[in-house]
């Protein structure tokens, strides 16, 4: 199973942003559609004030409660957005062109580098698109409700790039 938790807050607080890296072990990205990762997590940046804490469900992490209750203290939240999206790995060499038949971001390796992520469409549901490392992929996360919407979309665009 896949968490996914928006964190908000003030990055400008310092107690703000080291408690969310000694809590998720990530820097807190400041830059607009950057993001942070190590191993099976990452940080994106989804707005000035909010975050999306995306890893594998793990017995070893801090727990949400737990989370949220130290997050709160200094002024932060914390919510768990995990069933509210579904995510995908759009792989290989037509990766970007797949995409790019219903979502309107340049996905080119100078425009979108590896660590970028954004928020965009793909046909017409909202997206959140995030380039995890140097491979040639892409992870999609799109609203549970419009999960079959945007599988349909990318499974055409699929097919039409070989």
């Amino acid at each position: 199973m896949t968490l996914a938790w928006n964190v908000r807050g003030d990055f400008g607080v310092d107690e703000f942003a080291a408690t969310v890296e000694r809590l998720f072990a990530l820097a807190l990205p400041m830059q607009p559609n950057t993001s942070t990762r190590a191993d099976d997590a990452a940080l994106l940046w989804v707005g000035p004030t909010s975050w999306l804490y995306v890893t594998e469900a793990d017995s070893s992490r801090i727990s949400f409660e737990d989370a949220r209750r130290l997050l709160n203290a200094i002024g932060g939240a914390l919510f768990d957005v995990s069933s509210s999206y579904v995510g995908w790995r759009v792989a290989g060499a037509a990766s970007s062109r797949v995409l790019n038949r219903g979502c309107p971001l340049d996905l080119g390796n100078d425009a979108f580098p590896t660590g970028h992520c954004a928020q965009s469409t793909l046909g017409h549901t909202t997206i959140l698109v995030h380039r995890p490392d140097t491979s040639v992929a892409f992870i999609v996360l799109a609203p549970r409700s419009y999960a079959r919407d945007a599988l349909h979309l990318l499974q055409t665009a699929a097919l039409t790039e070989g």
